[in-house]
């Protein structure tokens, strides 16, 4: 019976025919850790097994080391699966109804991002030659504050200098050994930016 198919092997089932191929590898990526971590914590839970109280202790044996946006994660990831396996008719109620969120006090996590101070000071210090280096490549991403991806991602034909605009329509898949263009994160993300006079007036003839 389907019922008695353990969870992790239906997830890993589920993620294959509904998310593989249609969201971005990097979001794939995050589909196979919850996997990963749901076969460790939980090998042996079948389908028929799983109830509020079944899939909230799986929840709080996550969230035991866990930060609680990461569990979050993990839930929505689970949840779409079970709620798949409702209408399936494998699930006569939803076991993620009503789930406590949980997880370990927040680590403080380091600095990503300079202050005004720390830009200004990093912008004096770039070598804007007449030769393209990569100091061009850190003034464009200050400037604009494109995702670093985008940025590797802009061809000349994204250059609109007469208007003082940048074309964002895509990305560089730069965590993939191969390489190449990739779609943006989202269809919001594909956008026009403004250029400002003088980082077009440094543009390399």
């Amino acid at each position: 019976m389907a019922q008695s198919v353990k969870f992790y092997r239906y997830y890993e089932r589920w993620m294959k025919l509904y998310k593989k191929g249609a969201v971005q590898p990097v979001t794939y990526q995050k589909y196979q850790i919850t996997q990963q971590q749901l076969t460790k914590l939980a090998p042996e839970l079948r389908m028929k097994e799983l109830s509020r109280l079944t899939y909230q202790q799986l929840l709080n044996d996550y969230a035991s080391n866990h930060e609680r946006q990461t569990v979050m994660d993990f839930h929505h990831h689970l949840k779409s699966a079970l709620l798949d396996a409702i209408d399936d008719g494998l699930l006569k109620r939803d076991p993620t109804r009503k789930a406590v969120i949980k997880g370990i006090i927040q680590r403080k996590h380091k600095v990503k991002f300079l202050n005004q101070k720390e830009t200004q000071a990093l912008l004096n210090g770039l070598d804007l030659g007449t030769e393209i280096n990569w100091d061009y490549f850190i003034l464009l991403i200050a400037k604009t504050g494109l995702r670093f991806a985008e940025a590797l991602g802009l061809t000349p034909d994204d250059f609109d200098f007469a208007h003082h605009r940048l074309d964002i329509n895509k990305t560089w898949n730069y965590k993939e050994r191969q390489g190449g263009f990739a779609l943006t994160k989202n269809s919001s993300s594909v956008r026009k930016v403004e250029l400002d006079w003088q980082t077009v007036m440094l543009k390399v003839v």
